[in-house]
């Protein structure tokens, strides 16, 4: 979900729905996301905005400070593992890491366990092991089937938009978490899980999933005719920057007829910064996408350095909504700062932290704030407790539950609708 140099990394973490990090842990990421448009269904996680990760190599001697006596911490760690088994030392021993990163009081600031980490990693590259279908919740905090990806087991299975989940492996679903209910629902791949499901009020009826590896395309694009085109980026991950110029060299042949540009960032948790800055280098060149603020109050620019293809293009429009975090909200901004692109939707999630984030030769990671993010009119849209946070749109469309299970999408309805109108 940082962004600097060409070969500094960092990675967007929490986002929108999810503090994935913490639950996820427990169960077994200018990310990851509890909002509206999870991240590839049976995903549900958020990114924050940071820079690409890497692997720590070097193994470090960590000077301890001399008012902390470690013989004390190993004291009790002695007497609490007498009597437990290999995997319940384990267990303690990550968990112990958690609870010291979480002693921060940063939410972003997280520990990701080997099993979470590599679901982390795997997801923001668009792939993981699972049934294909993006979950939610109804006005009556009911598990529901948002939409089952195309081609995906689920959908191949015979679920659909609405279906409202009551059983997993015949456990009740009521009371249940969204990243509960991804643990439970995810798993290797060839492997089975029967989902008990109602549909329009008809009696329950079970269906037997066979989970498969689900690879989702962050960017996609298609012709919505007389001159308008659509593009939906659903994350910024590793692969993101090559399906974008993909993507747009396709568009291109027709640059010259083109009247506006639809671009979906609704449900996109966010991801690697330095996509956003490649993205937002399609319409303008030489001015800040973001700015980069340290512990310390410096600023630092980022600007766009490429010739992009869509800097003619008359009129973009924006969509977003509530989940809509990180890099998405940093896209958006420069978007509506620099080309007075025009905000279609509901207002984003507010996430304007960056996290370094570091893997481990164990398979473990650490998402650790290090800089917060600016728009180009240096605010920053962070969400406190006592700052809302977000970014408003310039047209407010709501989607309803009801709106969704009949398959209509007026946000991009609106934004198609005032396309025609240039």
């Amino acid at each position: 979900m940082n962004p600097y140099g060409e070969f500094e990394k960092s990675l967007i973490s929490d986002g929108p729905q999810l503090r994935f990090q913490k639950k996820l842990g427990v169960l077994l990421t200018f990310i990851g996301l509890f909002f509206s448009g999870y991240f590839l269904g049976v995903s549900g996680y958020e990114f924050d905005a940071a820079v690409q990760p890497f692997s720590l190599s070097v193994e470090r001697k960590i000077p301890v400070s001399s008012d902390v006596d470690f013989n004390k911490f190993w004291e009790k760690w002695d007497y609490l593992i007498a009597d437990k088994s290999k995997d319940e030392v384990k267990k303690m021993y990550y968990e112990s890491i958690s609870g010291m990163v979480e002693s921060l009081g940063d939410p972003y600031t997280s520990f990701l366990a080997p099993p979470v980490n590599e679901v982390v990693n795997n997801a923001i590259n668009g792939t993981y092991e699972g049934i294909g279908a993006e979950l939610g919740f109804n006005q009556e905090d009911k598990l529901i089937v948002i939409s089952p990806l195309d081609g995906s087991p689920a959908i191949n299975a015979g679920i659909r938009p609405g279906d409202r989940i009551l059983k997993i492996d015949g456990e009740d679903t009521e009371g249940i978490s969204l990243n509960e209910a991804v643990a439970q629902i995810r798993g290797e791949s060839g492997t089975f899980v029967t989902l008990t499901i109602r549909r329009d009020d008809k009696e329950p009826q079970d269906i037997r999933i066979k989970r498969g590896v689900i690879t989702v395309a962050s960017v996609t694009w298609k012709d919505m005719g007389e001159g308008t085109v659509y593009l939906k980026v659903s994350r910024f991950g590793g692969d993101t920057n090559k399906e974008w110029d993909k993507a747009v060299s396709e568009i291109n042949i027709k640059v010259n007829e083109l009247d506006a540009l639809v671009i979906d960032l609704r449900g996109n948790p966010g991801g690697y910064l330095e996509s956003a800055v490649h993205l937002a280098g399609e319409f303008y060149r030489n001015k800040p996408v973001l700015y980069r603020e340290t512990a310390l109050g410096e600023q630092f620019e980022m600007k766009t350095n490429r010739n992009g293809f869509f800097t003619q293009v008359p009129a973009v429009f924006v969509l977003i909504d509530g989940g809509s975090a990180s890099a998405s909200e940093i896209l958006a901004a420069a978007l509506k700062s620099q080309i007075n692109a025009t905000l279609v939707g509901e207002k984003s999630f507010g996430k304007g932290t960056i996290q370094d984030a570091e893997n481990f030769k164990d398979g473990s990671g650490l998402h650790i704030t290090i800089e917060k993010w600016l728009t180009p009119e240096k605010v920053w849209v962070h969400k406190k407790q006592d700052i809302e946070g977000g970014i408003q749109p310039d047209i407010t469309v709501e989607m309803s539950d009801e709106d969704i299970k009949a398959g209509l999408d007026k946000q991009l309805d609106k934004a198609v609708e005032l396309s025609k109108q240039i």
